[in-house]
């Protein structure tokens, strides 16, 4: 979806969207029920623990990464158990999660009701400050296309979080 700002080559080799320390686990994607029961194993064979969850947007599931932390140091992080270290994420296209098909954007809720996409500002490709090509891509069709698919799947609306700018 963001071909026309981010190479695949260059996040492939950053990678940082797919790594999760303890503070920023509310960026792990939130899944389908499908997509739980089509994915049962990481990439190593072992069985996935999901945590199911339910608003008043719906019933979602999220990885549950609490286990693979080693230590209780807040800045370690644990890698998304799709990501292989050699070839990058291993889900097919049309499998990934959405909130990984749109990174470095986030479809979020601003505190006055408003659904907006947003931009994640610790994406190393990208920067702080979004770029005008970045705010283009959004209203040249982008950003329909992805309130459209949150009016179909609610639940991966996130909260708004200060310091993402709104584009």
């Amino acid at each position: 979806m963001l071909k026309k700002i981010l190479s695949k080559e260059a996040c492939a080799a950053c990678r940082f969207c797919c790594v999760f320390r303890r503070q920023s686990l509310w960026e792990v994607p939130r899944l389908s029920l499908d997509f739980t029961e089509k994915y049962p194993l990481d990439t190593k064979g072992e069985i996935l623990k999901y945590s199911f969850k339910e608003d008043e947007y719906g019933r979602y599931a999220i990885t549950d990464l609490r286990d693979k932390y080693r230590t209780d140091d807040p800045e370690e992080e644990a890698a998304c158990p799709f990501l292989d270290t050699e070839k990058g994420c291993i889900l097919p296209e049309e499998d990934k999660p959405f909130d990984c098909k749109i990174w470095p954007l986030r479809y979020m809720r601003l505190p006055d009701g408003r659904e907006k996409v947003c931009l994640t500002p610790t994406c190393p490709e990208i920067g702080q400050v979004p770029s005008e090509a970045m705010n283009e891509l959004v209203r040249d069709g982008l950003g329909e296309q992805i309130a459209a698919y949150a009016k179909e799947h609610p639940y991966m609306l996130k909260e708004y979080k200060e310091g993402f700018p709104v584009l």
